[in-house]
C-alpha cells in the first residue's frame, strides 16, 4: 500500500471491523486513503435473503430416505 501511494496513488481498502476477530489488520486500515465498511454497503450490494423452505415432517424425510436407497 505504500508503495502504490509514494507513486501518488490514493488506496481504498474494503473490509470488515465488525466480526470478532476483525477481518483487516489495524495497519493496513490505518494506511489506506479510504475505508469501506462492508456492513455498510449490505444494502447496496447484500443478496435478498432466501426464502426459508417449509419443514420437513418425519414422515416425508422417511420416505425420501427410503426413495434413496
Amino acid at each position: 500500500v505504500e508503495g502504490v501511494q509514494r507513486q501518488g496513488v490514493r488506496v481504498s481498502v474494503v473490509s470488515t471491523i465488525r466480526t470478532s476477530p476483525p477481518m483487516i489488520a489495524d495497519e493496513l486500515r490505518r494506511q489506506a486513503d479510504n475505508f469501506i465498511e462492508l456492513d455498510e454497503l449490505r444494502e447496496i450490494i447484500g443478496r435478498p435473503p432466501r426464502p426459508t423452505p417449509p419443514p420437513v415432517s418425519a414422515e416425508d424425510a422417511e420416505e425420501a430416505e427410503s426413495e434413496s436407497e
